[in-house]
């Protein structure tokens, strides 16, 4: 991953081209039916994040029950979870981020709306991701367990969605809420490492600052887009069918 700082730009240079080409092509075309197929994915993600969860967290409770918060912002990470079950179920997290750019696949082909939130998460997360790696991000476990946990949710909900079984009582908001929730940690995870770095024996901290001003970035963005997404989504007042239809007859 070291020698091949090219396979995530190229990687997001064909997913940018797919997106235009895609939605150009539809724009056209009526939209494919694969639900079952998305189903099937969003059943497969879920099953791999559940079973990463499961292999990452017991790591994640290791190390923050046997070392001090500075250790665990600061140590060199290859030598605390680099290694073994919980080091390869972190590299099939980095990789995983290559294959979760499909998810835009089936919004495209079922043209469905493509908002900034969706295209901008994929792009920064799989660039952040692999420059984490490549630089040993001593938080990255942290933020590796968040996203297992919150993706075994999230597409578990998308599998019920696709082949409408979800309960009356699973309401999207939580998983929104789930999802804020893990960036108000990154933050605060990323804020944390800045005052490691520049207060609590700086010298001795594995972090670099190129990476953590990333995190910082990344999460902080994040947060404002699902925040803006949550209050859009649950708290703006929706049109009545009654005055979108007197609008419309007023245009007539």
């Amino acid at each position: 991953m070291i020698e091949n700082p090219w396979l995530p730009i190229v990687a997001i240079l064909l997913y940018g081209l797919f997106i235009v080409a895609g939605q150009a092509y539809f724009s056209t075309r009526d939209p494919w039916d694969w639900r079952n197929l998305m189903a099937c994915w969003n059943l497969g993600l879920s099953v791999f994040s559940t079973i990463g969860f499961l292999r990452t967290a017991p790591a994640l409770v290791h190390l923050a029950t046997q070392y001090t918060f500075h250790e665990n912002l600061c140590i060199d990470p290859e030598s605390h979870f680099g290694s073994g079950v919980a080091g390869m179920w972190v590299q099939l997290f980095i990789l995983s981020k290559f294959p979760e750019l499909i998810d835009t696949f089936f919004i495209v082909i079922h043209k469905k709306p493509l908002i900034l939130l969706h295209w901008y998460h994929h792009i920064s997360v799989l660039l952040y991701c692999w420059h984490s790696y490549v630089f040993k991000a001593p938080a990255g476990i942290v933020f590796c367990v968040m996203n297992y946990a919150v993706h075994a949710l999230m597409y578990f909900y998308y599998f019920l969605m696709a082949v409408k079984l979800k309960p009356k009582w699973l309401k999207p908001v939580w998983i929104t809420v789930a999802q804020i929730s893990q960036m108000v940690v990154g933050v605060a995870v990323t804020v944390a490492g800045w005052y490691m770095m520049l207060v609590v024996k700086p010298e001795a901290c594995w972090l670099t600052a190129d990476n953590n001003l990333a995190a910082l970035v990344m999460y902080g963005s994040y947060l404002f887009l699902f925040l803006q997404f949550f209050l859009q989504r649950y708290f703006q007042p929706k049109k009545s069918k009654t005055a979108m239809n007197g609008n419309r007859a007023k245009k007539d």
